[in-house]
């Protein structure tokens, strides 16, 4: 069964802060170096935990830079304005755009993750 997610972050109560906000969910525990953000008191649960040394992905990847590990897609029934609320919670778009119903953001730690148009 799988739980939840681990995310490196150089502040963990922040980009908590920021995902909960984003998806409506609320943060349910918090401690120095660790935020979790759950969906509901069963999950699924994102953790966010201190990295030191933390260094930003690059998108698109750039050879001898951080490579995104992994990302997050988020499907939206508005694209343009589930974009204006990330940005406004302090998101960032993506100069580079793949794909016209989706859009790539990155988060306040500089984690990409996209919203995709769902069009049902």
């Amino acid at each position: 069964m799988w739980w939840g997610t681990t995310i490196e972050a150089p502040d963990p109560g922040g980009l908590a802060k920021f995902y909960a906000e984003l998806l409506g969910w609320h943060i349910g525990h918090e401690e120095p170096g660790t935020a979790v953000v759950a969906a509901s008191p069963q999950g699924p649960f994102f953790v966010f935990q201190q990295a030191d040394g933390y260094r930003a992905p690059v998108w698109p990847p750039v050879d001898g830079e951080q490579r995104p590990m992994m990302h997050f897609d988020f499907q939206v029934g508005d694209l343009d304005a589930a974009v204006a609320e990330a940005v406004a919670l302090g998101a960032t778009v993506a100069e580079f755009q793949p794909q016209e119903n989706v859009r790539v953001l990155f988060d306040p730690a500089g984690h990409p993750f996209c919203l995709c148009f769902d069009e049902a």
